[in-house]
């Protein structure tokens, strides 16, 4: 089977960014074109691009375009007028660390840049891009590397190529172990109330030919408990110093059971999930979003009339319950503040 995958949610294309829109998927297949920086910022915030890779890769676009403006608007002082700009992207999202690392990659080039900077800001831009995408065939190698052959395994929201450059994270692994036939059974939950398992990891593996069985997440850890999973594989939002890991909401609780029952529990992500200035999960910002995300299922109320709602999008799970961390640096198995140090210090 061909290891690469055939979706690719972003892309520079005749002079502007053209972003999937994944709140249509599965149902419409359609590209959105943008030209300014706060359309793209309102992109990542409304969820038409999501998943902390491409959130970081879709931000460095965007400062290209912020910086083709500013320098249409006055040559001389670019530099000065687009941290307003860079402020209302950094605002987009709290949780994904990409968002901030790319912001601050791209911004490290205007110091050097003289004249026009839109050439040197889209060369780093897709350097970030490629960069992602060769991260992610790396971590696939690695984390297939920990998975026996007869395996089956548990993926939750979607960190595949849809949350990346291409290839994925977590689906990545499972790409990757796919590949080299190590897969018995891959296994997806709904991932309420975005149902990214449902409508973009369900699909996005369909479409490369790897079968999928969807469950929902109330049966995660029956399906632990009857030995139908040996592996559970998620992504990151943002990775503490310590090892603690930030991700779609529901992933603690399937964190607690995989220990309870046995699973091994791994999370993959690139280095640029890593925050080594946050010093443990406690200290990572969780969003919380609109209530009609819970109260409603598309246009249609589905809830009880005058149910409050509590509605974080992200929780996160100690480094005790996390078996192996991958990143395109290597394999942290049993996370610690040390062992997280000394494969950073690597990078």
């Amino acid at each position: 089977m061909n290891k690469m995958n055939s979706v690719f949610p972003i892309r520079w294309h005749e002079d502007c960014l053209k972003l999937l829109d994944q709140r249509l998927l599965p149902a419409e297949v359609t590209e959105i074109s943008y030209n300014d920086v706060v359309d793209v910022a309102d992109a990542i915030r409304d969820m038409v691009v999501r998943g902390a890779p491409a959130i970081g890769i879709t931000a460095a676009f965007a400062v290209v375009i912020a910086a083709r403006t500013r320098y249409a608007e006055n040559p001389n002082n670019w530099r000065q007028t687009i941290e307003k700009d860079l402020s209302y992207l950094a605002n987009a999202r709290p949780t994904a660390i990409n968002l901030f690392w790319a912001i601050e990659r791209m911004r490290g080039c205007f110091a050097d840049i003289e004249g026009d900077p839109f050439a040197r800001l889209l060369a780093e831009a897709n350097a970030i891009h490629e960069e992602d995408i060769a991260a992610n065939m790396r971590m696939g190698e690695l984390g297939a590397g920990l998975i026996d052959a007869g395996s089956s395994i548990l993926t939750h929201c979607n960190a595949g190529a849809l949350a990346t450059g291409g290839y994925g994270t977590a689906l990545g692994v499972i790409r990757s172990a796919v590949a080299v036939g190590k897969v018995e059974q891959v296994f997806a939950d709904e991932t309420r109330p975005w149902l990214q398992g449902a409508r973009l990891t369900a699909w996005e593996l369909l479409q490369d030919g790897i079968p999928v069985s969807l469950i929902a997440e109330g049966a995660a850890s029956w399906l632990m408990q009857q030995g139908k999973v040996q592996w559970i594989v998620v992504g990151s939002d943002r990775i503490a110093a310590n090892g603690d890991v930030a991700n779609k909401i529901g992933t603690y609780q399937l964190a607690v059971s995989a220990r309870h029952h046995g699973v091994k529990f791994m999370v993959a992500a690139p280095t640029s999930t890593v925050d080594m200035q946050v010093a443990s999960g406690a200290d990572i910002p969780i969003e919380t979003r609109d209530a009609d995300e819970l109260l409603k299922c598309g246009d249609k109320t589905v809830a009880a009339a005058g149910a409050s709602v509590w509605n974080p999008v992200f929780d996160v799970t100690p480094a005790a319950l996390v078996d192996a961390i991958v990143t395109e640096q290597g394999v942290v198995e049993q996370p610690s503040a040390e062992k997280m140090l000394a494969m950073m210090q690597k990078a």
